[in-house]
């Protein structure tokens, strides 16, 4: 996908904190909002015990002072550490530019997210303490998306998405996507339903997720003229390699729907090409049903 380099001044873009250095600020914390969901997914794609991984992240909150840098740096510096961060950086300034007019037009308030690169420490959210081990993210609470660019290797060597751009696109296009559940009330409303009807909490996150994959679908359809050949295949690729059902079966456990909190491979293939081919929100919001 030819996404265009982003104008300097046009993206909110910090660096997390890092190994071996930063400063200390406090501990505690649960890990929470969309941040548990994710540790849960990525403890399914790296074969480890859910009960485990989140043990050891309450004993990194308890043990190990949490890190965040504040270094002073621009974006265009943070940006241009690697060509994963520089397309990371571009793909944000394409979400903004593309769903900002979408905001206005349906005149609801639009706010930016900050793009927050993780380094291998403790970083401080809003939703709680994280670390790079998670996967990206996004916290609705300081409506941020989180992200290691070490992971889109892993997406492509382990996860078998393949190694075009277009899937790390996708990556950072369904993060944002929450950000846009986060500004139109629907996380809200999904939460609330959550705790309202405990049995349905899954299936309703499986539909929050599916309408992340859909409006980053949509972010691509609207710049159709910016897609290459090749790139639809990419983000079904990316889209089917981690779907539940074949990360489950990937970690050597058995499918299980009931456990499923993002969708089916064919659901999320099916969500993200909704959104490419309609290019059309409205088509995403139907298929959030919490009634």
């Amino acid at each position: 996908m030819r996404l265009n380099p982003f104008q300097p001044g046009s993206i909110n873009v910090r660096r997390g904190g890092g190994g071996g250095g930063g400063f200390p600020g406090g501990g505690g914390g649960q890990i929470g909002c969309g941040a548990l969901v994710i540790a849960l997914i990525g403890a399914v794609v790296f074969g480890v015990d859910p009960a485990q991984m989140l043990g050891s992240m309450d004993a990194v909150q308890q043990q190990t002072p949490v890190q965040q840098r504040q270094t002073g740096e621009t974006a265009e510096q943070i940006c241009s550490d690697n060509q994963y961060a520089q397309e990371t950086c571009n793909a944000l300034a394409s979400l903004d530019e593309t769903w900002a007019p979408v905001f206005a037009q349906a005149g609801i308030p639009f706010q930016q997210p900050t793009l927050v690169f993780l380094g291998g420490g403790v970083e401080r959210t809003g939703c709680g303490a994280a670390s790079s081990a998670m996967g990206p993210f996004y916290c609705p609470a300081d409506q941020s998306i989180y992200i290691d660019t070490r992971f889109y290797d892993q997406l492509d060597r382990q996860l078998g998405a393949g190694p075009g751009d277009f899937a790390r696109y996708y990556v950072v296009a369904h993060e944002y996507g929450h950000h846009i559940q986060t500004l139109t009330g629907i996380s809200d409303a999904i939460r609330s339903a959550q705790q309202q009807n405990p049995p349905r909490a899954n299936q309703l996150q499986v539909l929050m997720e599916l309408q992340a994959d859909c409006y980053a679908g949509v972010w691509a359809g609207k710049n159709r003229h910016l897609i290459e050949p090749g790139d639809f295949e990419e983000g079904m690729s990316a889209a089917s390699a981690i779907g539940d059902d074949t990360l489950m079966r990937r970690s050597g456990q058995m499918a299980n729907p009931e456990s499923f909190t993002h969708g089916t491979s064919q659901q999320r293939m099916q969500a993200l090409r909704l959104g490419l081919e309609t290019a059309d929100d409205t088509q995403c919001d139907r298929i959030v049903q919490i009634g």
